[in-house]
């Protein structure tokens, strides 16, 4: 736990001794003391690192982490950390969390996402492997790979920022709409569009309410669902499915409804079953899905999720599936 506040280091290190099945915390003021302590010991299985900090700051540190070491790491991020943190993530941060609002009386709702997302990600190689070349083919059908879909959805969480620059990177336009959902609470949003609007050739903008559909990329938005109405996208704030808002599964059933078989979905990496029912409602509808495979997923639980659902109709790596946007897209 790497934090240059006192009152912070105590308030998060007790949470996080009072956690199931973590043994042990150690507590550093800064970056460098941070090196410091790997330098002596490195034998640790997560790093929960502030990011505003003096001697030396959290994003300096977490690139000599990720260069020395193989440990993740999870950002503590203050809403004005914005850009920051999503050059974090593009640094190779496993996550990150908000700080809470009021250190004094922290909710529930907080510790139950920080140890979620803990959880998930010490735990990822826990669960035995899914084959890679994995095919699901629902009715023994073989489907083939619809090449000229007429939208794309996207569906990710945890790793998803780094997983969809990545991929959106390659983009240099497109002729299609191509809608994603990526957890991320508000604010962030904005910010992490931004950022891969500057890195691709076509255009990224966050999704509004009632905003006309037209042949770009669009993320929705922290805070609210993202459905597909017609020619236009709806925003929402319908409780939390999943425990998240926003929801994959809604943008995927609407965005089924709505374009039927001439759909290509992609669920890629993050903790979860989010994304399963709306991929059900795509193969349903004949779309074609696409899962990220174990190897190059952050945390593989929404993938092995549709997968074991036996909603996918293939599986392949992120680079791959980089590739496959390009195609279709351009």
């Amino acid at each position: 736990m790497v934090d240059d506040s006192a009152f912070m280091r105590k308030v998060i290190s007790d949470i996080l001794n009072k956690m199931p099945s973590v043994s042990t915390v150690r507590i550093a003021r800064n970056g460098q003391n941070c090196l410091d302590i790997l330098d002596a010991d490195n034998d640790f299985d997560l790093i929960l690192m502030d990011i505003e900090m003096p001697v030396m700051d959290g994003l300096s540190a977490l690139r000599q982490i990720k260069k020395d070491y193989s440990i993740p790491v999870i950002m503590l991020s203050a809403v004005s950390d914005q850009a920051v943190t999503i050059k974090a993530l593009e640094y190779g941060a496993a996550d990150f969390i908000e700080k809470p609002v009021n250190l004094m009386e922290i909710q529930d709702e907080w510790v139950r996402e920080l140890y979620a997302k803990i959880k998930n990600i010490c735990g990822r190689s826990s669960k035995p492997p899914v084959a890679a070349n994995h095919k699901a083919k629902p009715n023994g059908a073989h489907k083939k790979r619809n090449i000229r879909p007429q939208a794309v959805v996207i569906g990710s969480s945890t790793g998803g920022p780094k997983a969809l620059l990545e991929i959106i990177k390659g983009v240099s336009h497109t002729n299609i709409p191509v809608f994603i959902v990526q957890h991320m609470p508000a604010g962030f949003t904005r910010t992490f569009s931004e950022r891969l609007n500057e890195e691709s050739g076509a255009t990224v903008v966050e999704a509004s309410d009632n905003m006309l559909v037209k042949n770009q990329i669009y993320l929705c938005p922290g805070n609210y669902h993202m459905t597909i109405q017609g020619d236009r996208l709806k925003l929402d704030q319908r409780p939390k499915m999943h425990g998240t808002r926003p929801a994959v599964d809604y943008l995927f059933e609407t965005a089924a409804a709505h374009y039927g078989a001439n759909l290509t979905a992609f669920i890629l990496t993050g903790m979860g079953h989010d994304g399963t029912a709306g991929l059900q409602t795509i193969m349903d509808e004949g779309g074609y899905v696409i899962a990220e495979d174990q190897e190059s997923c952050t945390v593989f639980g929404m993938p092995r999720s549709a997968i074991e659902a036996q909603v996918v109709d293939e599986v392949v790596s992120l680079h791959e599936i980089g590739k496959i946007l390009q195609t279709i897209v351009g």
